[in-house]
């Protein structure tokens, strides 16, 4: 990938038996394939990744070795006899290179740590950390600096702050939340006489406040830039902050006094945000609530979840009054609304999935996002009004090249709606809008969602583009999030009339560019010194949030594995999801699974694959698999080591059974899949012998045949001596 984005440069096998992925090398383009992508040749090797490789340790041959759990690494890693440490064949062990490879030879490395075997509960989640290099320990010094903080707010603490601790201020989270960073409050809100009258709510966000404890460049803060973010995965949390800090001093927990930096806005009776004002001050909240619990106060103002907060309850519909208000001005604005579906993980107490349940958003769920983003919103503008340095949450619509897909994929699907050159957001969610109501419509709006561009942090702001505001940041999470702490202390510098100077860091990390990547803005001019390092903590932040999602969705694909390994064999009905050349993803109705048919299980037929309809269709049947079609399938593979799962067609949309060689034999003993597994490797490498010596055939570049390559793709790893 190159630094200045781009193209990526395609590297023969031969030129990466010297390397490993994330070295940096300088290379030569040599030529131009005939869809004009750039092949390249390693010139030189500028550094070599340091970081430990996380593998399986095996033993073949009488010789010692890893097999990287990251497979774009590509090379299996000797391991000297004397130099595997106490782990045995089978652990998971962390390792560290001790010679790179060359032309002639392997790397070479010894095993730093042993994680255990591959079946501990949460070996899955100490693998993705170490894959992803997340920061996973403290430093001493953090620790250190923690742990001499006070339990609670002293009274040096409370000076210049507003007293808050009357306001009955209470926080709304999940029922699993453990780090509570925002409370809200809201009352009916009268100002002028007669016509000028304006009738609103005022609306308080009190967000805790972790610049208080977390000062620029101390080892907290060093740690927590290192971070960026906390990292969620099932059942654990590797926290951005230490828990001193994260569940205790900095956690808005009811009955106690907290530090925190208010939003407090006026609302008026249209949704628009009239006046706002930022201020330090000190609160308690007043009760720890959940969504559940809120939403059936909400439904039921007389239930009997209302008499047990019969003192909370005028001020919770009033926080629904400003949210409906809110909710207005929000469909005004345009802003794009998806209708996505969303699930969550239930283990057991080994970690395990118990079972996948689809995550039901309530209306005290859009309530507590409503008052968030009016929180932000204020935050930016404060900011952005005061010509001060900071960092924007950015969001920018389709590019030209996606805006003429979708336009493409919408007219195939009879949605007339045309988008202009400059796509707006009211455009975006007129179309939206249209797909209600049709089976597809989730899937409209999931082609919705990836036409836009991935959101960033950056200095130049450039207004979000799916919320349809002109200037937007993130202040409400500074437990989770350092771009939200990096907010409140410009925040807090401007209302003491200073300048926050941001201080370079040598921990700052660029994104790594993946295939279709954004790389980095180009500016018209050189930016400022201090312009340029908000920049690289912009594209810090950015890089690690893509990390944290990245070992979260690892972690769960593993887990997800893991459950469908028991289910091999057995049938369920499920819906295509994507559409590619290669086949068919189907999400299960009753596991939320997803999962591949690949276009060799499709039966005997030459299938071709309609980009702008996003659909296959066989050439001599007619018959079509677009996103939406309903289909019965069969959980045929599992390879936990990819996160990959396959389905057998069973059933096509109509009901109908499929041929038998279209379907396969129905998976029974592991002695029956290997040896498929097995056939399929030798077709699979005979095919490969054909093409290389010219004899393969001609290739297809619309029609997708029936073929092998699943076989390739499936089959075990081997392991290169």
């Amino acid at each position: 990938m190159p630094d200045g984005g781009g193209a990526p440069i395609y590297l023969a096998p031969q030129e990466m038996r010297t390397v490993l992925h994330r070295d940096r090398v300088r290379v030569r383009i040599l030529r131009l394939d005939r869809k004009g992508r750039p092949e390249g040749r390693v010139v030189d090797i500028l550094e070599r990744h340091k970081a430990p490789i996380i593998g399986r340790l095996l033993h073949e041959g009488g010789h010692w070795l890893v097999a990287p759990e990251d497979r774009r690494f590509g090379q299996d890693i000797l391991i000297p006899k004397n130099a595997t440490a106490s782990a045995a064949v089978g652990q998971v062990v962390s390792v560290e290179l001790t010679e790179a490879p060359s032309l002639h030879s392997q790397p070479l490395g010894r095993v730093a740590e042993v994680l255990g075997e591959i079946d501990d509960p949460g070996m899955e989640i100490e693998i993705a950390v170490r894959k992803y290099e997340v920061p996973h320990r403290f430093s001493p010094e953090a620790l250190a600096q923690a742990a001499a903080l006070p339990d609670k707010v002293r009274a040096v603490d409370r000076r210049q702050r507003i007293d808050l601790t009357d306001v009955p201020l209470v926080t709304i989270d999940g029922e699993d939340a453990r780090d509570f960073d925002d409370a809200v409050y809201a009352e009916p809100y009268r100002g002028g006489k007669g016509k000028k009258a304006i009738a609103g709510w005022r609306l308080v966000v009190a967000i805790a406040d972790v610049g208080h404890y977390v000062k620029p460049d101390e080892p907290l803060d060093r740690d927590a830039y290192e971070r960026a973010t906390s990292v969620y995965f099932p059942r654990r949390v590797i926290p951005m902050l230490p828990e001193k800090l994260s569940n205790g001093l900095c956690s808005l927990v009811p009955d106690e006094e907290r530090l925190a930096l208010a939003c407090d806005m006026l609302v008026h009776g249209d949704g628009t945000i009239r006046a706002y004002q930022f201020y330090p001050a000190v609160i308690r909240s007043q009760a720890r609530l959940t969504y559940t619990e809120v939403a059936a106060l909400l439904a039921n103002t007389r239930g009997p979840e209302a008499d047990k907060r019969a003192a909370l309850l005028p001020h919770l519909v009033h926080l629904h009054e400003v949210y409906r208000a809110l909710l207005r001005q929000r469909s005004q604005r345009g802003a794009v609304e998806f209708e996505t579906a969303e699930t969550q993980i239930v283990c057991d107490d080994n970690g395990r999935i118990e079972r996948i349940v689809p995550r039901v958003r309530t209306e005290a769920h859009r309530l507590i996002e409503e008052a968030m983003l009016a929180a932000n919103v204020c935050a930016a503008d404060f900011v952005s009004g005061a010509e001060h340095p900071g960092l924007y949450r950015v969001h920018e619509g389709p590019t030209p090249e996606k805006r003429l897909a979708l336009q493409s994929y919408l007219k195939a699907l009879g949605i007339g709606l045309h988008l202009s050159d400059e796509p707006t957001p009211g455009e975006m969610q007129a179309i939206a809008q249209a797909a209600q109501g049709r089976p597809d419509a989730m899937q409209i709006h999931a082609m919705l969602l990836r036409s836009m561009q991935q959101a960033i942090y950056t200095a130049t702001n450039s207004g979000h583009f799916g919320l349809a505001y002109d200037a937007y940041t993130h202040f409400t999470s500074p437990i989770r999030r350092y771009p939200d702490l990096l907010t409140h202390r410009v925040i807090k510098a401007l209302l003491g009339g200073r300048h926050y100077h941001l201080t370079p860091s040598d921990l700052t990390r660029a994104p790594e560019l993946r295939r279709g990547g954004r790389p980095a803005p180009r500016h018209a001019k050189p930016l400022s010194q201090e312009m340029a390092l908000w920049e690289a903590a912009g594209a810090h932040c950015s890089a690690n949030e893509r990390r944290a999602d990245e070992a979260s969705r690892d972690v769960e694909a593993w887990l997800k594995c893991r459950y469908m390994r028991e289910h091999l064999g057995e049938e369920f009905g499920g819906s295509v999801s994507a559409v590619t050349s290669f086949g068919l993803f189907v999400t299960l109705d009753a596991l939320y699974v997803d999962g591949l048919v690949h276009v060799s299980e499709l039966g005997g037929e030459y299938y071709r694959f309609d980009e702008a309809r996003q659909e296959l269709r066989g050439e001599r049947t007619g018959v079509r698999y677009a996103i939406g079609t309903r289909v019965r399938v069969q959980v045929s593979r599992v390879d936990l080591d990819g996160r990959k799962i396959d389905f057998r067609l069973v059933r096509d949309g109509d009901g109908e059974t499929m041929p038998a060689r279209g379907r396969g034999a129905r998976a029974g003993t592991a002695t029956e899949e290997l040896a498929d597994v097995r056939r399929k490797d030798r077709d699979a490498k005979a095919t490969a012998r054909k093409s290389k010596s010219g004899k393969g055939g001609k290739g297809a570049s619309t029609a997708v045949k029936r073929s092998t390559k699943s076989a390739a793709r499936n089959a075990p790893r081997r392991i290169r001596r």
